[in-house]
């Protein structure tokens, strides 16, 4: 059995420096694909958008700036509060959005609490899959 762990963010697209737009978000977490997070945002024209990128990249954007190329994170102030920012760069354009720290930062720690950082390997099941993809076909020597 899986689990899965979703929350509502309330998630700001940057327009300038000084002005944003709030935006509906979804964060998500699966220990089926453990070593991803997914971001679905809500638009205003009803079409979501998913971006999916590394759960360890959050983890590490949330204390200093890391990424590089389509996905980017680091945590800074804006406006006196404390925010992790996530540059995403696709064809179809870019965004910087704003997302409060302490909501983050305590959503990836239930992650870690399901799945430690490190043992995200165990949850993937390739041992049956190799087990599986290896065995003799029936009518194979050594088959049973």
């Amino acid at each position: 059995m899986h689990t899965v762990l979703e929350e509502e963010l309330e998630t700001e697209l940057v327009l300038s420096p000084e002005h944003g737009i709030p935006l509906a978000a979804r964060v998500s977490y699966r220990t089926d694909d453990p070593y991803a997070v997914r971001f679905t945002f809500h638009l205003g024209d009803g079409t979501p958008v998913d971006w999916t990128f590394a759960r360890e990249l959050l983890m590490e954007g949330v204390r200093r700036p890391c990424g590089q190329g389509d996905v980017r994170v680091w945590p800074m102030l804006s406006r006196g509060r404390a925010v992790a920012c996530v540059a995403l760069v696709s064809p179809d354009g870019e965004a910087l959005l704003r997302v409060p720290l302490r909501k983050l930062r305590e959503w990836l720690d239930r992650t870690l609490q399901v799945v430690p950082e490190g043992q995200e390997g165990q949850w993937l099941g390739l041992d049956e899959a190799l087990r599986v993809l290896l065995a003799p076909a029936a009518g194979e020597e050594g088959a049973p």
